[in-house]
């Protein structure tokens, strides 16, 4: 039986429930939208700049072009050809930059000051300075520019692009058209985004209007942080349609740290020839999720090789992050100092390795030499291999000379067959056969006797050469 009071009790009991639960849904209830971006705004303006360039432009043309050709064809039989006249172009544009250090040091894009006769900076308050390119980088289209002369200037706090999610709310700030200070709010789309820029693609996108003028302009995120330089937007018209990319912060400090320390950007170097790993090359090499990339072949010498990298293993780590695919491993050693030791795991044979490599600087790598871009001719001693539907030939100096190599270890493929499993396979005339089934393959009669020892359906591993770079192969042997 539950008396008066009892039921006085159980109603506060209740109220008090009631507005726990309500408390507890309003703290959890976290708005969508934020109510105003003006403080973010506010924090960022003053270390935004517009940046407006000059460019001598200077032309050699003939001074007869202006000429009726029978005219000049008259004055030409008794004087000579007129000599050229030089001309002068002046061309201005407009970007945007974001001062990251008091000193008045600039982050903003290489195209934007690309080529420049002349820089000047506007700062929010309206004074304009001077300024100079203390460096640049042509492969991130980055660039660090200094306002001349002494002074303490109102710099961004860097942030952390690690943190960024997708999904967050960020600020574009830039001069788009020229309207200085323009802001925009958008989210960010997406990371690690590769869109054939350069090898180093890590770009952050975003929906935050981006237009042309907000280049080299910083992408902020709520607390004020530049988080990423816009760079670059999708777009058939000019104009945005929601999809512009970003570089990261964190691999821009570092190339702007570079650039003011030295003028130039010191990378990472490993010294390798990677290519996918795919499911055919992972079952040759006992991986059974074909994850991972492959190791084609290593600089002599280099730093991988004095690790202990070896062609054939394949990189499934590092510092202890996956790695699945060729730009992964590129960024990733481009984002590490020069001198700097990096841990690899990596499969071996079927075992898991773990291997200490120091790099080296990517500026002191050697091209390999690239090969010549049409087959040569090819000589009388032709062996063909019917099964395969290739010819090949031995590797004498005449076709070292023209293929620009001088390991001479190997046979060169003279011709391929249409349709047949090498057409299939994608090689070609001119590819050195380097090793099969992870066999070294030196003479012609080498390359005969490995295939006869193939039955039909048996699979093989090809090493080939191309353009200065060792690339596995793998196919069937057909049936006859």
């Amino acid at each position: 039986m539950i008396t008066k009071k009892q039921n006085g009790l159980k109603s506060i009991g209740m109220i008090v429930l009631l507005l726990g639960w309500a408390g507890l849904a309003q703290a959890q209830s976290v708005p969508m939208v934020p109510a105003s971006f003006s403080g973010v705004a506010e924090k960022i303006a003053p270390a935004v700049v517009n940046i407006s360039v000059l460019r001598i432009i200077r032309q050699s043309i003939p001074d007869e072009m202006s000429m009726d050709p029978q005219i000049r064809e008259f004055f030409e039989q008794f004087y000579g050809p007129r000599p050229y006249r030089q001309y002068t172009q002046k061309q201005t544009s407009l970007g945007s930059g974001v001062i990251v250090d008091p000193r008045g040091y600039i982050l903003t894009n290489n195209h934007v000051v690309s080529k420049a006769s002349e820089i000047v900076v506007k700062l929010k308050d309206g004074k304009e300075y001077p300024a100079e390119i203390v460096g640049t980088d042509s492969t991130t289209d980055l660039a660090v520019v200094k306002i001349k002369g002494q002074g303490t200037w109102p710099a961004a706090e860097l942030g952390d692009t690690e943190k960024v999610k997708v999904g967050d709310w960020v600020l574009a700030v830039g001069s788009p058209f020229g309207l200085e200070q323009t802001v925009t709010a958008g989210i960010i789309s997406a990371k690690g985004r590769t869109i054939g820029q350069g090898p180093y693609d890590d770009f952050i996108q975003t929906d935050a209007s981006i237009n042309p003028g907000n280049s080299g302009g910083p992408l902020v995120d709520m607390e004020g942080r530049v988080i990423g330089i816009n760079t670059i937007i999708l777009s058939p018209s000019g104009g945005s349609l929601g999809i512009g990319f970003a570089v990261p912060i964190n691999m821009a400090a570092r190339i702007f740290k570079d650039l003011i320390n030295t003028g130039s950007v010191h990378r990472g170097w490993l010294g390798v020839v990677i290519q996918p790993l795919t499911p055919e090359l992972a079952a040759h090499f006992s991986i059974t999720d074909a994850k991972g990339i492959l190791v084609s072949s290593l600089v002599e010498n280099g730093p991988a090789a004095r690790g202990g990298i070896q062609s054939g293993d394949v990189i499934i780590e590092f510092n202890g992050r996956s790695i699945t695919a060729p730009n992964e491993l590129q960024r990733a050693v481009a984002q590490v100092g020069v001198g700097e030791a990096i841990n690899l795991k990596v499969i071996r044979e079927g075992r898991k390795l773990e291997l200490a490599v120091r790099l080296g600087d990517q500026n002191d790598a050697r091209r390999p030499a690239r090969l010549m871009q049409k087959a040569a001719q090819p000589s009388k001693a032709r062996t063909a291999s019917n099964v395969l539907g290739l010819t090949v030939e031995p590797l004498n100096p005449d076709w070292g000379k023209k293929l620009g190599v001088s390991n001479l270890s190997g046979v060169v493929i003279a011709s391929v067959d249409p349709g047949s499993a090498a057409d299939g396979a994608g090689l070609a005339p001119g590819d050195i056969i380097r090793e099969l089934n992870r066999q070294r393959i030196k003479t012609v009669d080498e390359y005969k006797k490995f295939m006869k020892s193939l039955k039909p359906g048996a699979d093989l591993l090809v090493l080939i050469e191309r353009e200065g770079s060792a690339i596995y192969v793998a196919m069937k042997i057909p049936a006859e």
